[in-house]
């Protein structure tokens, strides 16, 4: 069960902690060819954690050519359904033995708070690879409505070698929601992590062996977009990739694609999400606690942020004294504190991005209500949590992702106007809705152009529901929920002639009498 240690107790697990660094193919972890390495930063430090690999054409190259091998030997693909799913749940099993271990691993290289590491990250992983085991055994397929002239069968089978390419902001779970389906229909799979976060991929990689996972069935190969992911995309031998990062390398992927093999590609891009106050929302204290978190859940490193909360006049000063006033309760400090709500900025790139977000946002006329500023820490990578008044739908604060811990009110003066103002965007990822009317719930909820839309709450739904957006926020599928097992599989018609025909044709020749 997901459980919590003390400050001193995860400082003496980073102190005695050996990060992987090398990638991991067909089994065991290797060097890479062209043996060029990356830094691996602690983000609340500015200290480097280990130096990974940072693996290129060659080795992407080296690691399909044991994929494949894997695939065709069929110790995975062909392995009976109960058997996949056994196996899947004993590596499940381990990273709940190692979830210590894994929460400050994650800590150390992404700066996440480990309390949110051991609460959820952890937790939600092992859940989900359990979730997606457990559906291994019960995908059936299909027998058509053809009658009785014929027999036709539509059958489920591995699409081949799936390449999964991963976010910074949350390694351990999106690694979960891309392998669980993946491995579950008998792929071998590639998993390119974030250059930011590798170390836990490879951590479960090793594990999966562990577990009995066959050699070559789940391979992680560390390295930068244009050298790693890139080739990736392009390789002739991958069939699938799902990609978790921005719209803009997203479409990358899609060209990739199309100037390769036309491997299906899967996306979840970007998000700009609103929280939509109505005029007659009730319990603004508990609205205030979801719209605070679902803004500075993982330090707003985070698609489905509710950066953008727009709100009636009627309700507006009530709410927003109230998230102020719950602002005040999440502490930034050091990650390994599980005291603190709020850690580190991933990485310089990503701390630069957001101060500049907030500079443009005063200078284009919004004020800040709480924050505003960086906290200097002895090398690391802290922002205050910030809130913004008076911003207009128009602003650039309003209209970009930020992806950190910065969100915006925006008054509106009706309903109807707030339902406009929200679905203004060219992204359509989750939504949060608040009212007490249910047949407003009803209607808005299905007005919002939103992949998710959570109401009277913040939520992105479960390992049940399928999770993905509208718009630039997605394409070509779905994770989580049974749909995110389709996309790794081919389906393939079978079609038999049952007719008298057939049957008098086959007998005929079986007796040699070719008369007919």
């Amino acid at each position: 069960m997901p459980d919590i240690l003390t400050f001193e107790e995860y400082r003496a697990i980073a102190a005695d902690i050996s990060p992987p660094v090398n990638a991991y193919v067909n089994g065991k972890f290797m060097r890479p060819k062209s043996d060029r390495t990356m830094d691996s930063i602690n983000p609340a430090t500015g200290l480097a954690l280990g130096k990974v690999a940072a693996c290129g054409p060659e080795d992407v190259d080296f690691a399909v050519a044991k994929s494949r091998e894997a695939f065709d030997r069929g110790e995975w693909s062909r392995m009976h359904p109960g058997g996949r799913k056994e196996v899947m749940i004993r590596i499940a099993k381990l990273i709940k033995r190692h979830r210590h271990e894994l929460a400050v691993l994650e800590s150390l290289e992404s700066g996440k708070p480990v309390g949110e590491c051991a609460l959820t990250d952890v937790p939600e992983t092992w859940n989900c690879l359990k979730w997606h085991a457990e559906a291994t055994d019960k995908l059936y397929g299909q027998v058509s409505p053809s009658g009785d002239d014929a027999l036709g069968l539509v059958m489920r089978e591995p699409a081949g070698v799936v390449g999964c390419v991963l976010p910074w902001n949350f390694p351990l779970m999106m690694l979960a929601w891309k392998i669980g389906p993946a491995l579950s229909a008998g792929n071998s799979v590639i998993v390119k992590p974030a250059e930011q976060t590798s170390m836990t991929a490879l951590r479960v990689a090793e594990l999966a062996t562990e577990a009995g996972l066959p050699d070559g069935a789940l391979n992680v190969l560390p390295g930068e977009g244009l050298d790693a992911g890139e080739s990736i995309g392009r390789h002739d031998g991958v069939q699938v990739v799902s990609f978790t990062g921005s719209t803009e390398v997203g479409r990358r992927f899609l060209e990739y694609s199309a100037q390769s093999n036309l491997k299906r590609i899967v996306l979840e891009c970007g998000g700009k999400n609103p929280a939509v106050v109505l005029s007659d929302a009730a319990n603004l204290d508990h609205a205030a606690r979801q719209i605070t978190y679902a803004a500075l859940w993982n330090m707003g490193q985070n698609c489905t942020a509710n950066s953008r909360v727009i709100v009636h006049r009627d309700v507006k000063d009530s709410l927003v004294g109230r998230i102020r006033e719950q602002m005040r309760s999440w502490r930034t400090g050091d990650p390994l504190d599980p005291a603190n709500r709020l850690g580190a900025i991933v990485s310089r790139e990503q701390y630069d991005r957001i101060l500049a977000y907030i500079d443009k946002g005063e200078k284009e006329g919004a004020h800040i209500l709480e924050g505003g500023s960086a906290i200097e820490a002895n090398g690391g990578l802290f922002i205050e949590p910030t809130l913004f008044d008076r911003v207009r739908p128009e602003m650039t604060i309003a209209r970009d992702e930020i992806f950190g811990p910065v969100f915006g009110i925006v008054e509106v003066n009706s309903d109807a106007e707030a339902l406009a103002v929200a679905n203004d965007t060219c992204y359509g990822l989750q939504a949060s809705l608040f009212t007490a009317d249910v047949v407003k719930a009803h209607q808005f909820a299905r007005a919002l152009q939103a992949g998710t839309v959570s109401v009277n709450c913040y939520s992105e739904g479960d390992a049940t529901t399928p999770f993905g957006g509208y718009k630039l926020s997605g394409f070509g599928g779905r994770d989580n929920s049974l749909l995110a097992h389709d996309q790794y599989c081919e389906t393939k018609t079978i079609w038999i002639d049952m007719s008298d025909d057939a049957a008098d044709d086959a007998i005929a020749e079986k007796s040699g009498d070719s008369s007919r």
